[in-house]
């Protein structure tokens, strides 16, 4: 079993009040969760405006399907809008 954590760093360029970003967050962990089956949280810069930190895990039976469900929650964090990926991180244990 391996379980496999990504963080992101993020920019919200759109954003004029903590309601904004808390609306494109509050998207994009329930797109997150839905697709993916994967633990979501915001992890860093709670009080900031136009930026964010949010980090998934997953648990798989092997790294390899790991790896493809963290390149999948990467391929929507890309996508979503609204939201700028400025730093990201991968770790395994």
């Amino acid at each position: 079993m391996i379980i496999a954590v990504q963080t992101w760093d993020l920019h919200l360029p759109a954003c004029q009040s903590l309601k904004d970003k808390r609306s494109i967050l509050q998207s994009l962990k329930q797109g997150l969760r839905r697709s993916l089956n994967v633990a979501v949280s915001e992890t860093d810069h709670q009080d900031l405006w136009q930026r964010t930190e949010i980090a998934c895990a997953t648990v798989g039976s092997d790294r390899r399907v790991a790896e493809e469900t963290l390149r999948s929650a990467d391929q929507l964090v890309e996508a979503a809008d609204g939201v700028r990926v400025v730093d990201t991180q991968v770790s395994f244990l």
